[in-house]
């Protein structure tokens, strides 16, 4: 997807009430709830140990290096599916039963489709990790004082971004025989966030669900029977944790 539109006087709030005070309908099927949308994953190994920080790195180094890798498979993922999110099929930038707006610098509240609201995000992150006072690239350039807090804001708006692929555009994104790479990235991105408490989990609560079954660790593989009579439990099976 192309950066298209610049946010500089545009900042992020969610609304606090259901849209146009209506009351929130009946809660959809939530299709990439289903085992065997869940069970699809592009590696199996263990996420916990590739978000930790390793030893050697500098914290902000590793911060700033993962994030940026987010933004650019974040905003691939979605590129696959752009064509099918207009401003006709998605009114509104929507995830479950959340509906995000964007507030102007007067505190003005705007409306977006969700191909505007993933353009302001894109745009703005795009602006952020190419500037280089705060994502520096030169040895010895210090990341900024603030730079932490920018981080929590940009892992905010993927977030929203990745809530919204889940809600809006799964049965696509199926189509395309993806789910394998967007149920990884998103396990990827909520180990990494949780690790370094980088978003609040009231932010994130509206997709605990698929959060559990996602990151919940891998069940080691059943080893093999020494005997007939020691044959594994079929819970041993289980590729999914159920809410």
């Amino acid at each position: 997807m192309g950066v298209l539109v610049c946010c500089d006087c545009f900042f992020y709030r969610k609304s606090k009430t259901k849209p146009n005070g209506k009351k929130p309908t009946a809660e959809e099927k939530k299709q990439y709830l289903e085992a065997e949308f869940t069970k699809v994953r592009v590696v199996d190994f263990d996420l916990k140990e590739l978000v930790m920080l390793p030893r050697e790195i500098d914290l902000n180094e590793w911060l700033a290096s993962n994030t940026t890798t987010f933004f650019n498979l974040i905003n691939l993922q979605y590129s696959t599916i752009s064509e099918f999110c207009t401003g006709d099929t998605c009114q509104a930038m929507t995830a479950c039963n959340t509906i995000y707006y964007w507030y102007d610098e007067r505190g003005k509240k705007t409306k977006c489709t969700a191909p505007q609201y993933v353009d302001f995000v894109m745009s703005l992150v795009q602006k952020l990790v190419t500037d280089d006072d705060i994502f520096p690239t030169k040895y010895g350039k210090e990341f900024p004082n603030a730079f932490e807090s920018l981080i929590k804001k940009i892992c905010r708006y993927l977030f929203h971004v990745l809530a919204h692929l889940f809600w809006a555009h799964f049965k696509e994104t199926v189509a395309l025989d993806l789910q394998g790479h967007l149920n990884t990235l998103y396990a990827h991105f909520i180990v990494f966030v949780r690790e370094f408490n980088l978003v609040d989990p009231k932010e994130t609560c509206i997709m605990d669900d698929l959060s559990e079954i996602l990151c919940a660790p891998a069940p080691p593989a059943p080893a093999a029977p020494s005997s007939p009579a020691s044959a594994p439990s079929p819970s041993s099976h289980n590729h999914v944790t159920e809410r």
